[in-house]
């Protein structure tokens, strides 16, 4: 059975977002600045934060990982791929960038600091307690966005996200 994806990237604002989820305009004061534009999303970073590419290793590590606690966890990745692989690569920055898998999906005003006290690592203190999971990288199966995989391979990640 498909399942029709009305918001594909709920909760996936600090790397990549659809246009529908931009924030506020630089010109307002706002805090997000428009990086790159294609099909109908937008890609958005906070104001004044540095593009980071992370390397093929982190994301071939946080791509491993994310199927592995999937398959643990019993939990699934969401139906549009285009979501997981976003997720991935953000998980794979923050582990080049600060040393730990700091998830992408939320703003913090320190970012290093939020990466040492570990609540927001992945798996986040949520995911782990409750199973719920900010990025909508690992879905329980009654979570209407799940999809049937717990595999990604390198290509899709690739694929989805060489626009960003």
């Amino acid at each position: 059975m498909m399942k029709t994806l009305n918001n594909p990237c709920a909760g996936v604002r600090s790397f990549g977002a659809p246009s529908c989820l931009s924030g506020p305009s630089p010109a307002a004061g706002g805090g997000f600045t428009a990086t790159s534009r294609s099909c109908s999303r937008l890609v958005v970073r906070a104001k004044g934060e540095p593009f980071f590419e992370p390397s093929e290793k982190s994301v071939e590590v946080m791509r491993k990982f994310s199927e592995q606690y999937a398959r643990r966890s019993g939990t699934y990745f969401c139906v549009d791929k285009g979501v997981t692989s976003v997720v991935i690569k953000g998980l794979a920055e923050h582990r080049d960038s600060l040393g730990a898998p700091l998830c992408p999906c939320r703003h913090y005003d320190d970012k290093a600091a939020e990466a040492s006290q570990g609540f927001w690592n992945c798996p986040c203190v949520p995911m782990r307690e409750r199973k719920e999971c900010h990025c909508m990288l690992f879905l329980t199966p009654d979570n209407d966005f799940a999809g049937s995989d717990q595999r990604i391979s390198t290509e899709e990640i690739k694929e989805t996200t060489a626009n960003y």
